[in-house]
């Protein structure tokens, strides 16, 4: 599959990879039709082939699973979680979301706080879950740097990588107003976090200038590691995940982005479907949820799972988040389900769990569906994932088996048994 985004930062598979086939299934690539009686073959971690029985020759040696007739999907992609950098349980320890004290943290990055042993993860697999975007959270103005990564893998985050130039995450609304007006400073009101904003995309125009003058002219230049990684969103490189959840914050973002013409990702959207038209007619997707919570601030007050169907047709392009740890990212796939009770076409809430995050955070290269070239992440479903008594019975990452259900475990009551690290990698 040819890359329509090329990047040259993008990381390189180092993680386990398997070759598999998996047989006689109801293949749903998602991405197109789904096929009964199909077979997907990953060689050497990357999907070869997805087709018909008669259509996909399988290697000799190449390990076969017999689906028996059960569906098969490319691994979930969570948007927008913090998986690794807040630990369960684990308090102000395992906390590293929220760098808190300056409201411009457009000079820090998810990746080095993530904890690839965070028991997130394994609740990932159980989900079905097998890319994850990583972010800092939303106390700040400008957050961070986001990562895309593999949920299993590699001995350290750096081998799960599937993309470190993915967002920056950045905050509207009462949480970076809180944050710092609890300091008293800046910013304390909606105006104060717009100009924050403002300000550092003004000073890193003013720095792209400064620093392509004096390459030009050979002379040295200091470099500020926040001021760049801007200039790449301002250069398209890298989206701009904003949180937002009121209709007024929407707004806002949009004007920030018509002003600096960076591309927007909306992340939340709680009242989003008040200016669906708006975001369908600009193109600007949304990250919507999470779904399970309650209305536990002032700017929740209208927060409603409807509304991502509402979203949806008038043709806004929707992913779907849990927000992990705010909602346990396994019950990603729970989310959708109860979307689709609300008013959600159950093919777009696939999408939402798949192609649609993939695409709008250029991803789609790697994962989001099951076509080949990209990576062998397949999950073997007991029914469709939409069914909430279905479960992810067998998960694989780059062709490699990472995750099982084992039905006999718990005296009968069943338990997911995952093939930890210390089983695959030795020193």
């Amino acid at each position: 599959m040819s890359n329509p985004h090329e990047n040259p930062t993008t990381r390189p598979i180092t993680t386990t990879r398997g070759s598999v086939a998996i047989t006689n299934a109801y293949v749903v690539p998602v991405a197109s039709p789904p096929i009964e009686g199909g077979t997907v073959l990953v060689t050497d971690g990357v999907i070869e082939a997805v087709g018909a029985a008669s259509e996909v020759s399988v290697p000799d040696g190449v390990e076969v699973v017999d689906a028996g007739g059960r569906w098969v999907l490319p691994g979930f992609v969570e948007s927008h979680g913090h998986v690794g950098v807040h630990e369960e349980g684990e308090g102000w320890a395992g906390n590293d979301t929220n760098e808190m004290t300056d409201p411009n943290g457009s000079h820090l990055r998810a990746l080095d706080g993530i904890n690839v042993e965070e028991e997130g993860f394994r609740d990932a697999l159980a989900g079905g879950v097998t890319t994850v975007v990583v972010k800092p959270g939303s106390g700040n103005p400008i957050g961070g740097q986001t990562v895309a990564i593999k949920t299993w893998g590699g001995r350290t985050v750096d081998e799960q990588i599937v993309s470190d130039a993915v967002s920056v995450k950045s905050a509207l609304g009462e949480n970076p107003k809180r944050v710092y007006g609890d300091q008293k400073k800046t910013p304390a009101t909606r105006l104060g976090v717009a100009a924050v904003i403002r300000k550092a995309f003004v000073d890193a125009q003013n720095y792209a200038a400064k620093r392509d003058a004096a390459e030009k002219k050979g002379e040295p230049f200091d470099r500020d590691l926040g001021k760049e990684t801007l200039v790449r969103v301002l250069e398209g490189e890298l989206a701009w995940d904003q949180h937002t959840h009121r209709a007024d914050d929407i707004a806002t973002a949009l004007r920030l982005a018509d002003e600096f013409g960076y591309r927007l990702v909306v992340n939340h959207g709680t009242e989003g479907a008040e200016l669906a038209d708006v975001l369908a007619e600009r193109d600007v997707p949304v990250i919507f949820g999470p779904m399970f919570t309650s209305r536990s601030k002032v700017e929740l007050r209208q927060r409603a799972i409807a509304n991502l169907g509402r979203l949806a047709r008038a043709g806004v392009r929707v992913a779907i988040t849990t927000d992990h740890p705010v909602v346990p990212i396994n019950f990603l796939v729970h989310q959708a389900s109860l979307a689709v009770k609300e008013g959600l076409d159950r093919d777009v809430a696939l999408q939402a769990l798949t192609v649609n995050p993939a695409s709008f955070l250029r991803l789609d290269d790697r994962v989001g569906a099951l076509a080949p070239g990209l990576d062998g992440d397949v999950v073997v479903w007991s029914g469709d994932p939409l069914d909430v008594n279905s479960r992810a019975e067998q998960v694989f990452v780059t062709g490699a088996e990472v995750y099982r259900w084992d039905g006999a475990a718990n005296g009968g009551r069943g338990a997911g048994v995952v093939t930890e690290r210390s089983e695959r990698f030795t020193a």
